[in-house]
This record gives structure tokens, C-alpha cells and sequence, in this order.
């Protein structure tokens, strides 16, 4: 009998070993599913990030991922790009040349009087606090020197008031060389920085 209950023990103990490599092997092909299921999503996820082009063709995941490396690599070449366009139109824009001092810049004012088709375009910027000249008087100081409104474009950029005008000439041509002159100092007087 004790040879009975010894050989039960042991199939018991086995059943139980058993039973334990079954659940390991159960837990761990479910957490190998849950893995591939998440790795599929996020594979879906990075395709559906990358443009058509960069796809095309590209079955496999790693042919997918490496054409994910070359969309940033492009991405970060067009940031470049884009970068410097932006600083050769703020530097056409503001007729200066961006350099290390930033910080001063940005606290200046700037006036920039240009000739153009219909006759003077004027650009000024100016930190957006008192003291600094009112629309009406620099439409005033334009009006006393013969020339007449066509355009007035107003913006806020960065704490910063930008005024684009365009005005026609009424007088003679000659007369009109002199008035970027006139202008320049009646903004000298707001501590103007003068562009040329």
C-alpha cells in the first residue's frame, strides 16, 4: 500500500509539474501574441505616417522602417532648407543683415523706404509700447511731402507692430529721390533705425 500511495505522489507531483509548464508555455505564447499584436499596430502606425511615395513597393518591415529613417532624413534636409529661406526673406524684408545681435535688433525700430512702380512703399517696424508714431501723423508727414495713400498693411508679429505702406506719387519725380530723406528724419525723432 505505501508503494501505492508513493507511486500517486509522484503522479500527482508530475501532473502539478505538468500542469505548471502547460500555464509557462500558455502565459508565454500570450505574451508573445500581445507583442506581435502591439508591433503590427505600431508598423501600421509609422505606414500610415510616411508618404506614399516612400512605401511604394516596400513589403516588409524592415524595408518599411528603413524608408522611415530616409523620410526623416528628408524632413530634417527641408527643415533646413526652409530655414534658410526664411532668413533671406526676413533679411529682404527688413533690408538688413541678420547677425549676432539678435536681442538688439529686436528692440530697435526700423524704417525701410524703397521706390517702387507707383511710387514709395514705406515698411516700418516698431516694438508695440507708447511713443512710438501714430498711423495718422506718418500718413500726415507722407500727405505734406505730395504723396497720397494707395495701400496700408498692419500686422502684429512677436510683440512687434509692422506697417507696410504704399503711396503714389503726386509731385515731380525729382522731388520724390528727396523724400526717403524727409521721412528718415521725421522717424529719427522715434528712434528710428534707419535700413537702406
Amino acid at each position: 500500500m505505501d508503494g501505492c500511495r508513493e507511486k500517486r505522489r509522484r503522479c500527482t507531483k508530475l501532473r502539478v509539474t505538468t500542469d505548471n509548464n502547460d500555464m509557462e508555455k500558455m502565459m508565454h505564447r500570450e505574451i508573445e501574441r500581445q507583442r506581435r499584436q502591439e508591433m503590427a499596430s505600431l508598423y501600421a502606425s509609422l505606414r500610415s505616417l510616411l508618404p506614399l511615395r516612400f512605401i511604394q513597393g516596400k513589403r516588409s518591415t524592415s524595408d518599411q522602417v528603413n524608408e522611415a529613417v530616409n523620410y526623416i532624413t528628408y524632413l530634417e534636409r527641408k527643415i533646413k532648407e526652409l530655414s534658410l529661406r526664411r532668413d533671406e526673406l526676413m533679411l529682404l524684408s527688413t533690408g538688413s543683415l541678420l547677425d549676432d545681435s539678435n536681442d538688439e535688433m529686436e528692440m530697435m525700430n526700423h524704417v525701410v523706404v524703397r521706390h517702387c512702380l507707383v511710387g514709395v512703399e514705406i515698411v516700418f517696424s516698431s516694438r508695440s509700447c507708447s511713443g512710438q508714431p501714430r498711423l495718422s501723423s506718418v500718413l500726415q508727414v507722407l500727405s505734406e511731402n505730395g504723396l497720397s495713400l494707395l495701400n496700408s498693411i498692419s500686422s502684429t508679429v512677436d510683440d512687434r507692430l509692422i506697417y507696410t505702406i504704399q503711396a503714389e506719387v503726386n509731385l515731380s519725380y525729382s522731388y520724390i529721390r528727396q523724400l526717403p530723406n524727409c521721412f528718415c528724419i521725421y522717424m529719427l525723432q522715434y528712434n528710428f533705425q534707419i535700413v537702406t
